[in-house]
């Protein structure tokens, strides 16, 4: 289930608050996991993890399925690089994680708005992060929209082999962030989604985060 190459979101309980850090799986023996030192996610610092530290692993497979698991610092050991150890309970107590269906990739893609009844004029964005589920883009903050509101978006997805998907159905507003005096950012949810269109979005999400993996981007 777990493959060498994927990204691991580790966190812990000891201190006042939950602290997260992301780590790569470099190395596998049976119920042994080696990975990079993790690197904290909101300080961009290297962790020092004390061995019997517990853990809350999260991953997500090569085919989007988010999984976790629970692990303990087993010790320290270097191959080509420094590597920890951390256990592994094996794939048969890893646990679904059903927080969100479609898994959420940072990328820019061309979204087009359209009003259903002629709100606002129709305007184009580009999108802060994307999934199988829902859109996120960035809009100018003087275009009426408020949360709840239907709209037609048209997503444009460029394919590996240079071809672009052009999508279009009915979403609706979950959320409206304001960012400066310029600019919000729009969450929507997809509610008209043929099956088609759904894979299409599914095959995209998942080649976005193959290709970011391979520019060590997540």
């Amino acid at each position: 289930m777990i493959m060498i190459g994927d990204v691991i979101i580790l966190e812990t309980g000891e201190s006042d608050r939950t602290e997260k850090y992301k780590c790569k799986l470099e190395e596998r023996e049976n119920d042994i996991l080696f990975i990079d030192y993790p690197i904290n996610t909101e300080t961009g610092k290297a962790a020092f993890l004390l061995d019997g530290t517990r853990l809350k692993c999260t991953f997500v497979t090569r085919d989007g399925c988010p999984y976790m698991f629970h692990s303990v610092v087993l010790g320290r050991t270097k191959r080509k690089i420094p590597l920890l150890k951390l256990s592994y309970p094996g794939d048969a107590f890893l646990i679904r994680r059903q927080r969100r269906q479609y898994v959420r990739v940072k990328t820019a893609i061309d979204v087009a708005v359209h009003p259903l009844n002629g709100e606002f004029s129709p305007f184009v964005a580009v999108s802060d992060d994307f999934s199988a589920g829902g859109v996120a883009i960035f809009a100018p903050n003087d275009i009426y929209l408020e949360k709840d509101m239907n709209v037609c978006l048209w997503l444009a997805l460029p394919r590996k082999d240079g071809e672009i998907n052009y999508l279009n159905f009915v979403s609706r507003v979950v959320r409206i962030n304001n960012l400066n005096e310029y600019q919000n950012r729009v969450a929507f949810e997809y509610t008209g989604v043929n099956p088609f269109d759904r894979q299409l979005m599914i095959r995209f999400s998942f080649e976005q985060q193959l290709l970011q993996r391979e520019k060590g981007l997540e």
